[in-house]
């Protein structure tokens, strides 16, 4: 992660804002500190998007309005800061299916989040790599992620099936798993196609539905 520091792991450091790898909570951190630390999350994403997650971390903490001392502070690697940025994005994703499903219809609300969660997929295919090095910060991420996207997709399939609009009998994780191996599409079209297939999927969630009365 360093310009000027090694890349080695600290005892003591923190691995996430707000929760860490396991899911678990963290401290509180001050008002200040939480400040400055979404401000570096939210650079690091838009670095890390335009430019890769070896982008210069002089350029996050410039973005961030930052020092490189307060960067490191919260985040002493690269890795502890690619984890939490891909962390902070998956929480994003996942706490937006309460809301789609209180303002919409069952199959609208479910429509949504899996048009959500299919881009969500599409613009962090540069942190694969990065995810799958080997790294020890990334170690847990696999299963926050279940952990967060699973739920939140039950929900809304439950819903659904109750009012009648799809089957019953899809697990989430092989939903999330089909619409990760779609995702992997590119091209200039790749966004296009996985949002069509992605909607083909909707439609055999519909096949096999209870009809209404």
């Amino acid at each position: 992660m360093s310009e000027s520091r090694p890349e080695s792991r600290h005892a003591g450091a923190s691995a996430a804002p707000g929760r860490d790898l396991a899911g678990t909570r963290a401290p509180r951190l001050r008002a200040d500190a939480r400040r400055n630390e979404e401000a570096i999350l939210e650079a690091a994403k838009i670095v890390f998007a335009r430019s890769g997650v070896d982008a210069p971390i002089r350029e996050i903490a410039t973005g961030a309005g930052v020092g490189l001392g307060t960067l490191y502070r919260r985040f002493p690697t690269r890795a502890d800061l690619v984890a939490a940025v891909f962390r902070r994005e998956v929480d994003a994703c996942a706490d937006a299916a309460g809301p789609l499903a209180a303002k919409g219809g069952p199959v609208e609300a479910l429509s949504g989040w899996l048009m959500l969660y299919t881009r969500f997929l599409a613009t962090k295919q540069g942190l694969a790599a990065a995810l799958h090095s080997g790294d020890a910060a990334f170690a847990a991420l696999p299963d926050y992620f279940r952990a967060r996207f699973e739920p939140a997709l039950s929900m809304l399939l439950r819903t659904a099936a109750d009012a009648g609009e799809i089957r019953s009998d899809i697990a989430p994780y092989d939903l999330l798993r089909a619409i990760g191996n779609l995702a992997v599409a590119s091209g200039n079209d790749g966004a296009a196609h996985i949002e069509r297939m992605v909607m083909l999927l909707l439609d055999g969630l519909r096949y096999g539905a209870p009809k209404r009365k």
